[in-house]
């Protein structure tokens, strides 16, 4: 099996990729068969964001290694092979900005909406064209895939979702008005459009994987199913297991 070695830049990492690629061989990536990434999950989205037409097998060289399998050199092209199979498809964001341009970016865990002054934010939530909330006035909100709701969507209260599900969790970040709403989950072929309504006054940036846009006017968010990310998990291990296993801890 043709592997190619990628690791986080920690001396753990490092080590582990080394004595790996010593044993297995490591082939430039156009050669190769996967990856194999040796990190955290911060690393794996990276190598997804990079690479989209290999399949990527993690190992946990990182902290919480949610996205990656446990570390063993042993029987790594048998693990590989017997490893299962998990498809993700990222969201496709575009947002407009109040010097009139346009940015677009691609999420595998989320895009969120946060506040960038010392002001809470007041957006106008629509999907598929139609207005469903007039006015959130919040700290923020994201749109996660079930991939990235362990994540950012998690730590904001927001729902763990199957993978198999075919739905988006649009969660809110510290609302206060309405104060009580619990977010929606909503299909994963909708178009989620949140408007700025006070951006001179409450500015807001967006937000689509750590890749940043400032002074934001609206952002447009879809399911970019065009775009294939395949993960391989150890059997029993996969993300559909770990996400059931989240909700119990």
């Amino acid at each position: 099996m043709k592997m190619h070695f990628i690791a986080s830049s920690t001396e753990t990492a490092v080590t582990a990729a080394e004595s790996l690629s010593a044993r297995y061989g490591h082939v430039p990536i156009r050669e190769a068969e996967v990856i194999v990434a040796l990190g955290g999950d911060g690393l794996m989205l990276s190598v997804m964001h990079q690479n989209r037409g290999l399949p990527v097998y993690g190992m946990n060289r990182g902290t919480v290694g949610f996205l990656m399998n446990a570390y063993s050199e042993d029987d790594l092209p048998a693990r590989i092979r017997a490893a299962e199979e998990t498809v993700v498809n990222p969201l496709a964001m575009t947002a407009g900005t109040t010097d009139g341009h346009e940015h677009c970016a691609l999420a595998i865990n989320e895009v969120s909406m946060l506040r960038a002054g010392p002001q809470a934010a007041r957006l106008r939530i629509s999907v598929n064209g139609r207005v469903r909330m007039e006015e959130l006035i919040c700290d923020g909100m994201l749109l996660s895939t079930p991939a990235g709701s362990t994540a950012y969507n998690y730590s904001a209260n927001g729902p763990i979702l199957p993978l198999g599900s075919d739905v988006l969790a649009l969660t809110a970040i510290a609302p206060f008005r309405p104060r009580r709403w619990r977010g929606a989950i909503l299909p994963k072929s909708a178009t989620v459009r949140i408007d700025v309504l006070d951006p001179d006054k409450r500015p807001v940036m967006a937000d689509a994987d750590s890749r940043g846009v400032d002074s934001v006017l609206w952002v447009e968010i879809r399911s970019e199913n065009s775009i294939r990310h395949c993960l391989l998990f150890d059997p029993g291990h996969g993300l559909e297991e770990r996400l059931i296993r989240e909700q119990f801890v």
